[in-house]
């Protein structure tokens, strides 16, 4: 007979209908009280389709227990099983599934412990970014609605020499989300203005994962390239660079 480390609370029946030939079984469910606790905290606890608790949290887990007797009434063979528990963790998109054995699941002030914590971290939303703006995004539908629509960056870039073209474009990391977009002439070097970011499908959380790229062209002189991250421009409410032109080498 297995041991059962809950057998102080699961109680199974002693009254097992024996037959001689064939098995039977006698079933009985209870719960025990369970501490659950996750890494990181804040994590919705989720069994068998229904939310039981956020991490820290204490609750009762039901625990089933089955004596089977695969013997006979003359030559009994019983055996326990306990149903195992299947304990889904949800936080900030990010959802994970364990299983865990009661009989093996250790013991704290009388109460089963379990600690989870996330193969995959989930992510914790920046605090710089203001609240209810994480995720507003830039459309054609509401136009000029949204915080970072409205956030005004300072765009500045120099050449030597200066009359250098400039062109710019979007370079995209998630172009299902934000698109890559062909190269837009701007004016020559050197050039300052002040805007608000208008890039379709851009929100402030996915703004790290877009950048602007300029290039600067002169006859007779190599193109350069630079790019910025989109985020670290709205923090620092710039794009700004400075070319020194490479005169092209005379074939």
């Amino acid at each position: 007979m297995k041991r059962l480390i809950l057998l102080a609370i699961v109680t199974i029946s002693s009254v097992i209908m024996l037959s001689s030939c064939g098995s039977s079984k006698a079933v009985t469910t209870t719960s025990v009280r369970t501490q659950i606790t996750s890494d990181p905290v804040g994590a919705s606890v989720v069994f068998k389709g229904r939310t039981i608790g956020t991490t820290p949290c204490v609750v009762s887990m039901p625990v089933k227990a089955t004596a089977i007797n695969k013997g006979s009434a003359f030559r009994p063979n019983i055996e326990t099983t306990v149903e195992p528990w299947n304990i889904q963790f949800v936080k900030d998109g990010v959802s994970e599934t364990a299983s865990y054995d009661p009989n093996a699941i250790p013991m704290q002030n009388g109460m089963c412990a379990i600690n989870y914590k996330f193969q995959q971290a989930p992510y914790m939303h920046d605090p710089t970014i203001m609240a209810g703006e994480a995720d507003n995004m830039v459309s054609r539908d509401k136009p000029g609605q949204t915080a970072l629509e409205r956030t005004i960056i300072r765009w500045f870039f120099d050449s030597d020499p200066r009359g250098a073209r400039i062109y710019w474009r979007v370079v995209s990391s998630i172009p299902h989300i934000v698109k890559n977009t062909n190269e837009t002439y701007l004016m020559t070097t050197p050039f300052e203005e002040t805007r608000a970011f208008n890039i379709l499908g851009l929100t402030y959380e996915n703004s790290r994962d877009v950048q602007i790229e300029i290039k600067v062209s002169k006859k007779g002189y190599e193109d350069q390239i630079k790019r910025f991250n989109v985020r670290q421009a709205i923090d620092q409410q710039e794009i700004s660079g400075y070319f020194e032109m490479v005169a092209k080498e005379d074939n």
